[in-house]
């Protein structure tokens, strides 16, 4: 069992080097080195043994790591394996677009519902998931025993769905929204900031045109 915190880096890193060895370039290698990832990927080789050690059962000398049990391993200790259902709140553009994503369920992530307060798609289906009223959030995930709850609806609304779920027994929030939430510490929150990370982007692309500038 293991009782040494893994950081969250490495859980980033690791989905980075299982969808490498997904690409189909590589169907065909049965075997890749840490090196080769490392350089594909931009990072310390010595760093990618470590996490792969932490992961996988190891690699061999001077022949590397089977690719697919390779594979296997990273995605066992991901917990792709397991299989969590969740709820969507908020059907607009956003919400539809990760209703159509098809990769959550091989994640061990399946959409159950959604849920919005708009009229017009109550009752309705989206992508083959049925759209309910909003109000009925907090009976239905206590019904399906929902353990993750996932929020695309307007800030200014985000809140009061959070409680929802938390009320319903959601122990998760994934938050696409910009809302700073406020949930009881056995409830884990991941926010996914996209005017930061633009932010981010805008800046990191503002000093690489700063340095092509000529003197």
């Amino acid at each position: 069992m293991r009782t040494t915190p893994v950081p969250l880096q490495m859980y980033h890193r690791l989905s980075l080097y299982l969808n490498y060895l997904k690409q189909d370039s590589l169907k065909d290698a049965p075997y890749i080195s840490a090196t080769a990832i490392a350089n594909e990927l931009g990072l310390n080789d010595v760093l990618v043994r470590k996490d792969l050690a932490v992961a996988g059962k190891g690699g061999k000398p001077k022949i590397g790591y089977s690719r697919s049990e390779l594979i296997a391993d990273i995605e066992m200790f991901l917990g792709y394996n397991d299989s969590f259902e969740a709820v969507l709140v908020g059907v607009g553009n956003l919400g539809k677009a990760l209703l159509s994503h098809k990769g959550f369920e091989d994640c061990g992530l399946k959409i159950a519902v959604a849920f919005d307060s708009n009229p017009e798609l109550i009752g309705t289906q989206y992508k083959g998931k049925k759209i309910l009223s909003s109000a009925k959030i907090s009976d239905l995930c206590k019904r399906l025993n929902i353990s993750i709850g996932i929020l695309t609806v307007p800030a200014a609304c985000a809140q009061e769905a959070c409680d929802a779920l938390v009320e319903g027994g959601v122990r998760a929030v994934w938050n696409f929204t910009p809302a700073n939430l406020k949930t009881p510490e056995s409830v884990s929150v991941k926010n996914e900031d996209m005017s930061a990370s633009l932010a981010i982007l805008i800046k990191l692309l503002t000093e690489n045109l700063e340095k092509r500038e000529p003197d």
